[in-house]
């Protein structure tokens, strides 16, 4: 994607660094104001309790009795921390990433300013956080583990840089416009809140068995995938799109496809599951968006997923 030169958004709150703390319970899908997310692999307990309390003690008084003052380390003293060189090489990778991500997001807001102005109405942008580790929102806490997500309650969609290196290494979606499908993907989420779709089904869910649910959850996303491929037509309009792009976007939802990351974590697939599509589903919603520009393709409420 050509985007080096062009607008950065001024949407983006940069939290890197500062540290998610604990003491909310993530937001559920389901919930009024529950957070989306992309689909990750597998699953991971919170961990501690007692026991967790236990290990740190007795770690602490096995590195004071070697000689290493453990609030030192905690401190990022002479024992802690990365070097200068390391801190120094890392950042400059993470600002590029970083300006990267916020060109896409201004190119998302003239997208979408241009299609709701087109229709008589203003389009309320969306704020994108930029984290590491773990993160507060108005959906509750929520670890980099859970990937990147878009948050009704406070319309800001959240993401962990660090999660575009687990989509090239672990899941086999590397290219810059893997990434920028990621960002489009999210703020598809975000048009669905402002238009009042997420909300209703928000509500509705509440009412539903999970069976329900989760086939309704498959269209509200398959819908922010071909939000995602109408946002991709008008960037390639712009004469933005270099060889390869579309190919990397569609290999990416086809990635996170839920058969397909099933088939990857646990070695069989279990359709009961299914809350974000299949891998050809997400491709096909993509490319539909992506082919006609037009928000009537993308009724995935109506026509068949």
């Amino acid at each position: 994607m050509r985007w080096k030169g062009r607008r950065q958004s001024s949407n983006v709150e940069d939290r890197r660094g500062e540290g998610g703390g604990g003491g909310m319970f993530p937001g559920g899908f389901g919930r009024p104001g529950g957070r989306v997310r992309l689909p990750m692999g597998g699953s991971r307990s919170a961990g501690g309790g007692l026991s967790g309390i236990i290990v740190l003690v007795v770690l602490f008084f096995v590195l004071r009795a070697c000689g290493i003052d453990p609030l030192e380390m905690l401190a990022g003293g002479p024992t802690g921390g990365p070097t200068t060189q390391q801190t120094t090489t890392t950042s400059a990778a993470d600002d590029e990433m970083k300006q990267f991500v916020s060109v896409v997001l201004a190119e998302t807001e003239d997208t979408w300013k241009g299609i709701f102005e087109a229709q008589g109405l203003n389009y309320k942008e969306p704020s994108m956080v930029l984290f590491t580790d773990g993160v507060r929102s108005a959906c509750g806490f929520a670890s980099a583990a859970s990937g990147p997500f878009y948050c009704p309650g406070d319309q800001k969609v959240y993401l962990d840089l660090g999660f575009f290196n687990q989509l090239a290494r672990q899941f086999g979606a590397s290219g810059d416009f893997a990434q920028a499908y990621v960002v489009a993907h999210e703020v598809g989420h975000h048009v669905q809140n402002v238009t009042g779709i997420l909300p209703r089904f928000n509500e509705m869910r509440q009412r539903m068995s999970q069976a329900e649910a989760n086939a309704m959850s498959i269209r509200v996303e398959l819908q922010a995938d071909c939000f995602a491929g109408i946002w991709a037509h008008y960037t390639g309009q712009k004469g933005l799109l270099e060889s390869g792009d579309i190919e990397e976007a569609l290999n990416a939802a086809n990635q996170i496809g839920d058969d397909t990351l099933q088939r990857r974590t646990q070695g069989y697939v279990v359709p009961e599951s299914f809350n974000h599509g299949t891998s050809e589903q997400r491709r096909t919603w993509f490319a539909r968006g992506l082919k006609s520009g037009r928000l009537a393709d993308c009724d995935t409420f109506n026509d068949p997923v």
